[in-house]
């Protein structure tokens, strides 16, 4: 880009209005820049690292599981910065290989893929991450309610998998995780916080929750 000036994209004839602004703003997102440049898969692997850097998630951790994988830019954080760890995604999405990673085309919400992630794991997780969102209907609140779920889903994986000590981290939407959630989380965990990465759009309505210092089973669970 010359001179570092802005670019600006023509509204070709099969293009709406929304889609240039998209590839306009694209093009001129200095994370997405640096993500090509570093030779990440999305901006999104800055949202994790950002994380890392405030909480300490990947330090020290020996078994990861990265729960909606695609692209991979999480999952290649998670490998330059852990490279001992073992390292597993899933995603219904497919998802170029990665060293260090063992993936997993499949539905995380199947039966059988909780059993798939914890044999490829070899023993308690020390990180459960959750980069996963429900397809949107366009109806905010059912919107709402199916991310919800999935990151539901997403807490109780990391309750039944993760070591004592453990960390887990989920995307979830404004106003972040929802009441019931947060009871569960802070039963389980030491901490629980939300944060906004710098690398999430402002504009954005996502959020991470963040609960750190598992406790382990709880008697009752």
């Amino acid at each position: 880009m010359r001179g570092g000036g802005r670019q600006r994209v023509r509204t070709a004839r099969n293009r709406t209005a929304a889609s240039t602004r998209w590839l306009e703003r694209q093009l001129n997102d200095p994370y997405v820049r640096r993500a090509k440049a570093e030779g990440f898969r999305s901006r999104a692997a800055y949202k994790l690292a950002e994380l890392d850097e405030r909480f300490g998630l990947l330090k020290g951790a020996k078994r990861i599981v990265d729960l909606g994988v695609a692209p991979g830019g999480w999952a290649q954080v998670a490998a330059k910065r852990a490279p001992a760890a073992t390292i597993v995604g899933i995603d219904l999405l497919p998802t170029d290989p990665i060293d260090g990673v063992t993936l997993f085309q499949m539905d995380f919400t199947e039966d059988a893929a909780p059993a798939r992630l914890r044999d490829a794991l070899g023993g308690p997780a020390d990180l459960v991450l959750s980069d996963m969102a429900a397809n949107t209907v366009g109806h905010a609140q059912t919107d709402h309610l199916r991310t919800m779920a999935l990151v539901e889903s997403a807490a109780w994986f990391a309750i039944e998998t993760l070591r004592p000590g453990g960390h887990f981290v989920a995307k979830v939407l404004a106003g972040g995780a929802d009441s019931e959630l947060v009871a569960l989380l802070k039963t389980h965990f030491a901490t629980v916080k939300h944060a906004k990465p710098p690398a999430s759009r402002k504009e954005s309505s996502e959020w991470y929750v963040i609960a750190q210092g598992f406790k382990g089973p709880v008697a009752g669970s």
